[in-house]
């Protein structure tokens, strides 16, 4: 591939809900400019983004994949991304190393939450944006309806450019002409009959209407009805889309081809790219500032994803942010402190790879072998600065894993190590509490193909579980009992003699004290009498859970002169501890968690008489101030009755809602639930 200059490269990334044809997209893309001979489909599983064993099996993107396609002499880099809710960090990796989005969204089915969401992203990183209305050929299709949604819901920003009439008739908005498409794919120009005019005049005005706010003098001509040129048109289209203020609108249908050469046109035409920004942001020491962008500067790349590849080593995508990346070149990773060296960079086009010399400001590679680089990593030979990092979501979705094969838990750990750098929306813990590997995912599907991969990749075989509950214990009462431990074997004995009251400590821990009066338990034995405690604690009375916030005082006993010593002290603390903790009113207590969830307010009642099944406590509800018509729920939620609200919640809301959940507090268990807690312990012990 020739080397492309900054100006003859654009960076555009598929978006949009799962199953409304992005990957077809890039497939037809990669057709028309001739990269590839033949079309694949998604339901084939022989694509050239969806090139993944998963991605073949389940028939649709689980990652983001590069298809760079040569269109007029210019590269266009396409980032095709998954449209599903789990894959959602695989969606930010690619919106942060794109200059555009190009947001799909299905004639038939109209405006998804998936399209929603992708114009958030977008939204959130600044970027400009279009829709690609796709699937014109579908007998439902209707473009009107979906149009009209879309205006509605995101404003009069949105601008028709290339618009469907219908029968395989599409119409160029600036040049007014209709086209006619066949099923292979042709295109021939047609005569502007009264039905296509009538259209057309519809939207022409919609159209004019839109670029018109791009200047005064445009709004001036456009009010006075005066005509607006060609020129004019395309300039304002131009300068619109760059600073956001037009988000044009696309049809067509991928699988026949139908538009697709009308979109990459656009591209081309009137997409900016990376330098139109001027500025990236960046973060030195600790405060964030703008760079200029530079194609003469000290060369620095953003690595916005990462592949963790068995076989080939690590693969880390990069986006050249500034200056000129040549092969050979050592960069220090400012992210680490560490040095790497970019031997052999190339272009990658699905899973096919090509060496290249040089990559300039704006192009998009990938480098494998960089032993101490990861995703969000900087790395330049200038001045000593970050590019702001990818926001990912936090995993809520809990599952213990368990080894389907007895020894296997170091190579499990290994394997999710290496997924844990590929997919940074994955968290994985080793729970000392409830001695439980643990993984925390985005939904139930981003956690099979966990499985499948650590099959497929690392040999390992496991199989999740729901996650035990981190219980603990303590008491509510008092108790004054005693524990003596006395042992004659022949020779010198064992003699250890303790008084205790036992009460609710204010400490999370122990708090141990003494009131021995007149030396009946010598001092060198108080340490013994505490450890016995603290290791009786790790057991509670009732479940066998941990024992918080209890205070013990050893108030008096007796010793031995010869048969006393620490351990016997010890044990004797350990007999008062099983005796006294009963007597005290002991309870279970249960992690309370802090939730806060984000939907549209016409779903508030949904989700307050859920959380009232969940045993939540809503504590209030407030606007929330990024999106008009969502409401903030804050409630305090037991984590026992969070295992399935990822889930619930998505279909809830159709997508729409989110949360976040910390747990920050034990509160004792109902004395119904307290039950069912002891009797299921009973049963692992037996």
């Amino acid at each position: 591939m020739a080397d492309y200059k900054t100006d003859s490269i654009r960076n555009i990334v598929l978006m949009g809900h799962g199953g409304s044809g992005k990957t077809s997209i890039a497939e037809a893309m990669l057709f028309a400019t001739k990269a590839i001979d033949r079309m694949g489909k998604t339901t084939d599983g022989n694509t050239v983004c969806d090139y993944d064993q998963d991605e073949i099996r389940k028939g649709f993107s689980l990652t983001l994949s590069l298809a760079p396609v040569i269109w007029k002499n210019t590269k266009i880099n396409v980032i095709d991304t998954p449209g599903f809710l789990d894959f959602k960090g695989e969606a930010l990796q690619a919106v942060r190393a794109a200059d555009a989005a190009v947001i799909t969204v299905d004639a038939k089915s109209g405006l998804e939450v998936g399209a929603e969401l992708a114009w958030e992203m977008a939204c959130d990183e600044n970027i400009p944006k279009a829709f690609f209305i796709n699937k014109c050929d579908d007998a439902d299709a209707d473009f009107d309806r979906v149009f009209t949604q879309l205006s509605d819901e995101f404003g009069t920003s949105v601008c028709p450019v290339f618009v469907s009439a219908g029968n395989g008739k599409m119409i160029d908005l600036i040049d007014m002409k209709a086209f006619t498409y066949d099923a292979k794919g042709n295109r021939t120009e047609t005569a502007m009959t009264d039905d296509l005019q009538s259209v057309a005049a519809n939207y022409r005005d919609k159209f004019l209407e839109a670029i018109s706010m791009t200047s005064e003098e445009l709004l001036e001509k456009y009010m006075m009805e005066e005509e607006i040129t060609r020129k004019e048109a395309s300039d304002a289209l131009h300068s619109g889309i760059a600073d956001g203020s037009i988000v044009p609108v696309y049809c067509g249908s991928a699988v026949n081809l139908w538009g697709i050469i009308a979109l990459m046109d656009a591209v081309v035409e009137s997409f900016p790219n990376h330098m139109v920004k001027k500025t990236e942001t960046i973060i030195r020491d600790g405060k964030e500032e703008k760079l200029e962008i530079k194609a003469d500067a000290a060369p620095s790349v953003f690595v916005f994803k990462t592949i963790a590849d068995p076989f080939v080593g690590k693969m880390s995508f990069f986006k050249v942010m500034n200056g000129t990346l040549n092969k050979d070149t050592a960069l220090k990773n400012i992210t680490t402190g560490k040095d790497e060296k970019f031997a052999h960079i190339m272009t990658i086009r699905g899973k096919k790879q090509t060496e290249v010399d040089v990559l300039n400001c704006g192009d998009i590679g990938v480098v494998t072998k960089l032993t101490a680089t990861n995703t969000n990593d900087t790395l330049t030979t200038g001045e000593e600065f970050e590019y702001r990092k990818i926001v990912f979501p936090r995993p809520y979705m809990e599952k213990a894993i368990v080894p389907a094969a007895k020894g296997d838990e170091d190579k499990i750990s290994t394997g999710i190590q290496k997924i844990l750098e590929e997919d940074p929306t994955i968290r994985y813990e080793n729970n000392a509490e409830t001695k439980q590997m643990t993984i925390f995912g985005m939904g139930d599907m981003h956690l099979d193909i966990l499985i499948s991969r650590m099959k497929n990749r690392y040999g390992t075989a496991i199989l999740l579980e729901e996650p035990r509950i981190a219980y603990r214990e303590t008491i509510k009462g008092r108790s004054d009992v005693e524990g003596k431990h006395k042992k004659q074997s022949g020779g010198s004995g064992q003699y250890g003699h303790v008084k205790m009251r036992f009460s609710h400590g204010e400490e999370e821990g122990l708090t141990f004290t003494q009131s021995v009066v007149g030396g009946t338990v010598p001092k060198g034995y108080y340490p013994a009498v505490e450890k016995g405690l603290l290791e009786a604690m790790t057991k509670g009375v009732l479940a066998g859970y941990p024992v918080v916030n209890l205070a013990a005082d050893l108030y008096d006993g007796s010793y031995h002169p010869v048969d006393s010593n620490e351990i016997s002290f010890k044990l004797a603390a350990k007999l008062a501890y099983k005796e006294g903790l009963p007597k005290a009113n002991p309870v279970i207590l249960e992690p309370i968690g802090t939730l806060k969830v984000c939907v549209p307010g016409d779903l508030v009642g949904d989700v307050m008489g859920d959380l009232n099944k969940r045993r939540g406590r809503v504590l209030g509800m407030n606007p929330y101030e990024k999106k008009s018509g969502y409401q903030i729920v804050e409630a305090d939620v037991p984590k026992a009755e969070m295992s399935d609200y990822t889930i619930v919640l998505r279909a809830m809301t159709q997508g729409r809602g989110r949360y976040d959940f910390d747990v920050d507090r034990y509160e004792e268990v109902p004395g119904n639930i307290a039950q069912k807690i002891i009797a299921e312990s009973k049963n692992n012990e037996e």
